[in-house]
């Protein structure tokens, strides 16, 4: 029997299935319709940017940093480009196969591998590290040859940072080192990473870091077109970075040099400013230590030998060392009694060489005479007993804001970072700085001591300078500084920095003389006569001895059975010439003794640059080193013939470029107006933070 089929039911189906296949079609269209609609329509901008992006590149150009140049326009900080070996880490499969692999090519050296293998710990894994710097010719043909079989690393051109004096002047000028991750965030923070894309390196110290803003500069951006690959194929577009603007710094690089070959193999710190305007001229820390070692990242052997050195090169002691000041205390001390009415210059003090207080002996050193003093000749002869009376009559609180505003146990404002406040005492200061309750009183006796620069006294030189500065001037006090002008690399035009406007201390005329002339009789016929015999001028000055150890009431010292570290620091203050003084300076060397045989010698020798042109004979700098010196031996030597031959060491520079730079660099004067330096053509010119100690007994010798 044969089955009949239901037509109008299949058609039915039939309909119902083209139905559903026309409606899934549909929805699959509407589906790839809207998928087109959002990405060429919605997302048609950021497709085409990523679109884009695979094809081109946009590549950071570092700027130029800019330079460092002395008063005179000579070249303390400069840059060179050389080829560097660098490794992305993600990008290698074996990293070290490969670096033994790079090494049949090149030459690594452990040193090379130990500053990668810190770079690695400091850094991500897809920046591009330098595994070896400063490539050959040969070694970059080399390795090209050869990259094929090393994916992930390749040749980089690189500025590096030149320091062509080496350790001269490195506390001030300071290093760049790689950024590290505080630094990073810093940037960040700030909305600067922008600028510092490409760029791996940072001020770290000095003028290279306080002025980094200026010396960066402001990257620029490159697009290029790229193969498949990544390799460079086209430039398609570039925004040319903009270089460093040049810093143009106070400092007589010459009279920088001279400073530290005074100072030889031995510790201390100098500062010399010119009182009238606050420029700083020599800012001297000794022992010192090579930027150049920091460029690429120290070695770990360089690292601990600087330290874990006794001597502490990296430490500066012009800023951050502080020391007793002794009896260069004593001028101010004066001032203080001056200014408040507490004595009179003609004011008679009997010094029987000790003063008894509450039953206690403050002695005088061996050598003083004693006798009845005034004022000039309390001051000239360096009478303690006279200041540790006038101590006792003033009390703690009247020394401590008298002195205060000169700058002593402040912070002076100078205008590189790291400077210490170093300690004024008074019972406030005691108070927080103690933790017992029983060591936070203050003792009158703890007074007496104060009066000769000793106790708790504890302040840099560069206070010390700051406050001499401001005596010799008459009372008006600037705030010292090393960077007078920035200048555009691009245009040339200088920009003068402004000086803070100085401040009056409201010393009375009469008053100042007084002192000053004291501190005149001190070089001409006092402690300090003998070093400034024959002078073509007249200064003004005031030995001290630093104890660096405390003494027990019944101890004596004696130099020959302490250790070397634990010996007298010598130091002096002065200013010359007496009438108008133009330069005024504090120093100190370590552990040297009484400060007429060490720092002394050292100050004549900076007011013979400065005023006389003049440069010390090779007898006379020996003299000096080893702690000899007095009045200058031997002839003289003129300060641009020196400079000259400093050039001349330079190497590569034609007679005339020799002749103009010698002719360029003189003396520093008060009065030197900055001339615009096209960093092009610029010549580069070949050249222990103390404690507070409980107040000593007694002595100071000078």
């Amino acid at each position: 029997m044969t089955e009949l089929r239901n037509v109008e039911a299949d058609l039915s189906r039939f309909r119902m299935r083209v139905l559903a296949a026309s409606l899934v079609v549909l929805f699959a269209f509407i589906l790839v319709a809207s998928r087109l609609i959002y990405l060429q329509v919605i997302r048609h901008d950021d497709l085409n940017g990523q679109a884009e992006s695979n094809r081109t590149a946009v590549v950071p150009i570092v700027p130029n940093r800019g330079l460092i140049l002395d008063r005179n326009g000579v070249v303390l900080a400069t840059n060179y480009s050389a080829y560097t070996l660098e490794i992305t880490p993600s990008k290698v499969r074996d990293l070290e196969e490969t670096i033994e692999a790079l090494g049949q090519l090149v030459e690594i050296q452990p040193r090379d591998k130990r500053r990668f293998k810190k770079l690695r710990e400091e850094s991500k894994s897809f920046e591009s590290l330098p595994i070896r710097t400063r490539l050959s010719d040969e070694e970059v043909a080399r390795f090209a040859a050869q990259r094929f079989r090393f994916p992930g690393v390749d040749i980089k051109a690189r500025l590096f940072r030149n320091y062509p004096y080496g350790e001269l002047a490195s506390h001030v000028v300071g290093y760049i080192g790689r950024i590290n991750q505080a630094e990073k965030e810093r940037i960040e923070d700030n909305s600067e990473e922008g600028n510092y894309r490409g760029t791996d390196y940072i001020g770290k110290l000095g003028v290279e870091q306080a002025f980094e803003q200026q010396l960066h500069g402001t990257t620029g951006v490159e697009q290029m077109e790229t193969s498949a690959g990544g390799r460079a194929v086209r430039r398609l577009a570039s925004n040319p970075a903009t270089p460093g603007n040049t810093v143009r710094l106070s400092l007589d690089i010459g009279l920088q040099k001279l400073v530290e070959d005074l100072f030889g193999t031995r510790r201390g710190a100098l500062v010399a400013m010119d009182p009238q305007t606050g420029e700083v001229l020599a800012f001297v820390s000794k022992p010192t230590f090579d930027p150049n070692l920091f460029v690429d990242g120290i070695d770990q052997e360089s690292w601990q030998a600087l330290n874990e050195s006794i001597d502490k090169p990296l430490l500066n002691r012009a800023l951050r060392g502080t020391y007793p000041p002794g009896s260069t205390y004593k001028p101010f001390m004066a001032m203080a009694a001056l200014q408040t009415g507490t004595r009179s210059a003609t004011t008679l003090i009997n010094d029987p060489l000790f003063y008894m207080f509450g039953g206690r002996r403050f002695g005088s050193p061996a050598g003083e005479r004693g006798g009845v003093m005034d004022m000039n000749r309390a001051i000239v002869e360096s009478s303690n007993v006279y200041f540790y009376s006038l101590a006792n009559e003033l009390g703690v609180e009247t020394i401590h804001d008298f002195m205060a505003p000169l700058g002593f146990g402040q912070i002076t404002g100078i205008d590189i970072n790291g400077e210490v406040r170093g300690v004024l005492p008074n019972q406030a200061w005691k108070r927080s700085y103690f933790k017992r309750p029983e060591q936070q009183k203050w003792f009158a006796g703890e007074t007496i001591s104060l009066g000769i620069g000793q106790g708790y006294n504890s302040f840099t030189m560069l206070q010390l300078a700051q406050a001499t500065a401001a005596l010799a001037n008459n009372g008006i006090k600037h705030k010292p500084r090393l960077v007078m002008a920035t200048q555009d690399t691009v245009t040339g035009q200088l920009h003068p920095l402004p000086a803070d406007q100085p401040v009056d201390l409201g010393y009375k005329p009469e008053n100042v003389a007084i002192v000053r002339k004291a501190l005149v009789g001190v070089a001409q016929g006092g402690t300090a006569a003998r070093v400034f015999a024959g002078a073509g001028y007249v200064s003004g000055g005031k030995t001290g001895t630093a104890q660096a150890v405390s003494m027990g009431q019944k101890e004596k010292y004696n130099k020959a059975r302490m250790e070397e570290h634990q010996r007298d620091h010598a130091v002096y203050m002065a200013f010359a010439p007496a009438d108008k003084p133009r330069v005024a300076l504090a120093v100190i060397v370590e552990n040297a003794g009484w400060g007429v045989g060490a720092a002394a010698p050292m100050a004549r020798r900076v007011f013979d640059y400065v005023l006389m042109g003049q440069y010390p004979s090779e007898d006379d700098l020996a003299a000096v080193q080893q702690g000899l010196g007095a009045a200058p031996i031997g002839k003289p030597r003129q300060v641009a013939d020196m400079m000259a031959q400093l050039v001349a060491g330079s190497g590569g520079a034609t007679a005339q470029t020799k002749a103009d730079a010698a002719s360029a660099v003189q003396p520093a004067k008060a009065e030197n107006p900055l001339k615009p330096v096209n960093p092009a053509k610029a010549q580069v010119r070949d050249p222990a933070v103390s404690k507070p100690q409980a107040a000593p007994l007694n002595t100071d010798a000078n």
